[in-house]
This record gives C-alpha cells, structure tokens and sequence, in this order.
C-alpha cells in the first residue's frame, strides 16, 4: 500500500514543477526504480493513473527504468551484484555487506 503514497508524492512534484514553468500539460513521467526499492512498478501505474485525472497530467503515460543494486564489499571493496540471496556475503572473501 506504500505505492499510494509514493505515487501521490510523485504526482504533486510533478503537478508543482508543471506550475513553476507554466505548462499547460505534463505528457510523460519517467521514474528510475532501483532494484532494491520494494515499490511495485504496477501499482504505481495503477495509482498514477487514478490520481493524475482532472490535472495538467490527465493524459501523462508513465514509464520506468529499473535499475540493478551493485553492492561493494566493506573490508575488500569487491562489487557484486546481491542476486536474491537474502544475507549478503561477498563472492571474494566471504565478508558480510
């Protein structure tokens, strides 16, 4: 249910930027989603769609980017990607991100 508020919060950046520059229609929404963010790209869809209606955004489409967590080991630096495992442990020398 956390993606009513964050897409609430979206739609009133986007309506305010639309107000500073004077524009008479917002036609699209690009959104970056990071891999470890936990907001359900649907469902933000789903909101922006019910809550854009009667504003400048009416007939805005909204897309996503989703972006891929890289994690950096603390004690040897190494990056990796954390896959689905739910502890994280660096694929070079076993320490604990």
């Amino acid at each position: 249910m956390h993606e009513l508020v964050i897409t609430q919060n979206l739609l009133d950046t986007v309506l305010a930027e639309a107000k500073k520059v004077e524009a008479k229609e917002v036609t699209g929404v690009h959104l970056i989603v990071g891999e470890l963010s936990g907001v359900a790209s649907d469902c933000v869809e789903l909101y922006f769609d019910m809550l854009k209606k009667d504003t400048v955004a009416g007939g805005a489409t909204i897309d996503f980017t989703a972006v891929t967590a890289e994690l950096r080991c603390r004690d040897c630096h190494t990056e990796f990607h954390p896959g689905d495992e739910v502890i994280w442990v660096c694929p070079s020398c076993s320490g604990y991100s």
